[in-house]
């Protein structure tokens, strides 16, 4: 549980609640379909031949689903403000509503979430060098 809580935007609570909500994550083929378990992916609409992603599909623990959107939004309040954060989140910010990119934000923790639950590994922040190499 305390490896969790070094995520930006998950908390203690965040946390136990995933603790005691989520299954093993070895159940889950990939990030993608744990996030999907939580309802935090586009559903896809496809007619005549074109695939589009819509609204996200809300199939999850709605109260899991909410929690992770709220720790998204605290994040993104943080970053709005903040100089040296990620360029990800800014651009995300400028090109989309606030609420939008929080569901985003959470879809990323989400993912992130898995990866520690499945490989057992710790949470290392990215490196705001590294990014700005790759990034230009």
């Amino acid at each position: 549980m305390r490896r969790l809580t070094t995520i930006p935007g998950v908390g203690a609570i965040t946390a136990a609640t995933i603790k005691a909500l989520v299954p093993d994550p070895g159940g889950f083929k990939s990030a993608r379909h744990f996030a999907a378990w939580l309802g935090l992916t586009p559903r896809p609409h496809s007619s005549g031949g074109k695939e589009r992603l819509g609204r996200i599909s809300k199939m999850g623990n709605p109260e899991l689903r909410s929690i992770l959107v709220v720790g998204a939004t605290a994040v993104l309040r943080l970053v709005r403000n903040d100089v040296r954060a990620r360029p990800w989140l800014k651009a995300l910010l400028a090109r989309r509503p606030f609420k939008v990119a929080a569901v985003a934000q959470a879809n990323k923790t989400a993912r992130i979430i898995w990866a520690l639950l499945d490989k057992g590994e710790i949470y290392r922040r990215p490196d705001p060098l590294a990014i700005a190499a790759v990034t230009q």
